[in-house]
């Protein structure tokens, strides 16, 4: 049963938005404590990590941008700390694993969007469990995109509560069927639930309902709000894109510009909002993107070459602002140190005294030091942005230090002389050439061990039973999105982890299950355009020693099988067939629950 939720109703208690399954004020989470010290003489602050999708550095009007209005966000920068030589990866998933473990993506294991490569090692500690093992309750809203199956969801990965669309964004493969951006169905601790209202609103409102709440607790909290707005598709109400029509080339563009009109609008009624709870001063306020533009680098990138995908700097430099006033941090300023998302949680472990469990380690560093005017550590470090680019393999790596840059392994750069990175001077620098690639060949040989580990969806846990599988989360063809699903000739397979011994009912379905579409039928895009259809006859299940076909009729929505697996590791395929035995497409939705 779906729950409804509408975020114009801000003040509601968190049980009647079903942020969890417990109710009343049991949920209710954290306002300031004294529990611990963040710097001698100051109670651990509430921490809110906000992250934007698809915001590059120039899409602040604070920045330069000569069209993007950005009041509030412009107001927390002069507020802030900015961090302006911040580097992140230059697409989504492989940020967020970055920041969440403080370890490089090749190592965690996150280091493309889909495709099986989205998820981080579940061994690996993350940053929510840290706080949560730390005292603080932890809740995560918005986007995730770190994996939709078991043991690899927000929950799974010591979040408290958590409401998170499906994949990489609303209208992904892995979303609610036919989600859009308002009034969306989203998943609230592993329940549907649906939510009134535009989405990146929802998000700020749920958010100030925690805040709300939490002034009765006296636990602090983390959380953890990234929007998937202004990633595409770009919509958002006219209000916000209007003013904006005249001014860009695109409707595209000036859609773009209004989700980034609705963040700032947001961020300007979350601020508010502490103030008037008399709250700001001891919350931990930080602020970032996880990549570079995808549109408005069209309009203004900050002099800098590239965008989202690219190794270039405008794909990867991205505006950083912290703001904790009663900590000891400093004035609002600029600190130019090179920087990195990996680390933010060290700097988060010793800010807010995080236990840290013995043997831990990070590619990142505190940022500690550098708040008090400490740089010696950071003015000969050496960083790599690498990550799996599905578009353009060749195009997935630079190598960071002082303000040289070598991208591709070949081009070198020196941003002192040429911040647009636009004249390759590797060979009038061999020495500093060989230097930065000699670290990266050293830097390769330590990560590939970790980076070929393989990540493994678990099956007949108690926590997840029944399990979708879906086809984001496969090792074979990238399929994300509607473009992949309605092309109906996706093809890979899931590594599974049967936790337990049993009888498995594995079932195969071609749509989302709750469209109820036959196997052989097609179905309706968001363009009103029905299509997609593929002639299925027959669908196959191949796991461990069991292989069978089973036959399809017209109007069948799905295929079942019966498995008996033991507790093992496992690879999971699947296949529908056409009259003549060719192969279509694998299952892009595949449930499986243990029955006993």
């Amino acid at each position: 049963m779906k729950a409804k939720y509408s975020s114009a109703a801000m003040n509601r208690s968190i049980s009647m938005m079903v942020l969890g399954s417990v109710t009343g004020s049991a949920m209710l989470s954290s306002c300031v404590s004294t529990a611990g010290k963040a710097d001698g003489d100051t109670g651990r602050p509430n921490v809110i990590l906000i992250l934007t999708d698809d915001q590059g550095y120039g899409d602040l009007s604070v920045h330069g941008n000569p069209v993007l209005k950005t009041p509030n966000l412009d107001r927390l920068h002069d507020q802030s700390v900015r961090f302006t030589d911040f580097h992140v990866a230059p697409m989504s998933s492989p940020t967020r694993g970055q920041i969440m473990t403080g370890r490089d993506a090749y190592f965690n294991g996150c280091t493309a969007v889909c495709m099986g490569r989205s998820m981080v090692r579940e061994e690996l500690p993350t940053m929510a469990g840290l706080f949560k093992e730390s005292g603080y309750r932890t809740i995560q809203i918005g986007k995730w995109h770190m994996g939709d199956s078991y043991p690899y969801r927000p929950q799974d990965r010591g979040f408290d509560e958590t409401v998170h669309h499906g994949a990489w964004g609303i209208g992904s493969i892995a979303d609610y069927y036919q989600n859009t951006y308002w009034d969306a169905v989203f998943e609230a601790n592993g329940e549907t639930s649906e939510y009134d209202g535009y989405c990146t609103d929802v998000w700020f409102d749920l958010a100030r309902d925690y805040i709300l709440n939490s002034t009765k607790s006296h636990e602090p909290y983390f959380m953890y709000l990234a929007t998937n707005c202004p990633h595409a598709p770009h919509l958002c109400d006219d209000s916000y894109s209007d003013p904006y029509i005249e001014r860009v080339s695109t409707l595209q563009e000036a859609r773009f510009f209004g989700q980034i009109a609705n963040i700032d609008e947001n961020m300007g009624h979350l601020m508010s909002f502490l103030d008037s709870l008399g709250v700001a001063d001891n919350t931990l306020l930080i602020y970032m993107t996880d990549n570079g533009s995808s549109r408005g680098f069209n309009v203004y990138n900050a002099g800098m070459r590239g965008h989202k995908t690219e190794p270039y700097e405008g794909g990867h430099r991205v505006p950083l602002f912290i703001r904790w006033p009663q900590g000891n941090i400093g004035e609002p300023r600029d600190i130019d140190a090179l920087t990195e998302c990996q680390d933010l949680l060290p700097t988060l472990v010793d800010m807010c005294n995080l236990k840290k469990p013995d043997g831990l380690k990070f590619d990142g560093q505190s940022l500690l030091p550098l708040f008090k005017g400490k740089r010696d550590d950071f003015d000969d470090r050496m960083l790599v942005v690498q990550y799996d680019n599905p578009y353009r393999p060749e195009e997935n790596n630079a190598v960071l230090w002082r303000k040289w840059r070598l991208v591709m392994h070949k081009e070198l750069y020196d941003l002192e002389t040429d911040p647009a990175q636009q004249t390759d001077i590797a060979d009038k620098h061999p020495d500093v050439f060989k230097k930065m690639t000699d670290f990266y060949d050293a830097w390769t040989n330590s990560t590939m061990p970790e980076y070929s580990k393989t990540r493994y969806i678990h099956i007949g846990n108690r926590k997840a039973n029944p399990l979708m599988l879906y086809s984001s989360d496969w090792s074979g063809s990238y399929a994300d999105n509607d473009g992949n699903l309605f092309a109906g000739d996706s093809k890979g397979k899931w590594f599974i982890e049967a936790d337990s011994k049993g009888d498995y009912e594995v079932t195969l379905y071609r749509w989302h299950p709750v469209s109820g579409i036959a196997l052989n039928e097609p179905a309706e895009d968001k363009a009103g355009r029905t299509r997609g259809a593929v002639p299925v006859v027959s669908a196959r299940l191949k796991v461990g020693q069991f292989d069978e076909i089973v036959q399809t009729t017209d109007g069948q929505a799905s295929a079942k099988f019966m498995v008996s697996l033991d507790k093992g590791s496992y690879e999971l395929e699947t296949m529908f067939y056409d009259k003549e035995g060719n192969e279509l497409c694998s299952a892009y939705y595949t449930k499986v629950e243990l029955k006993k």
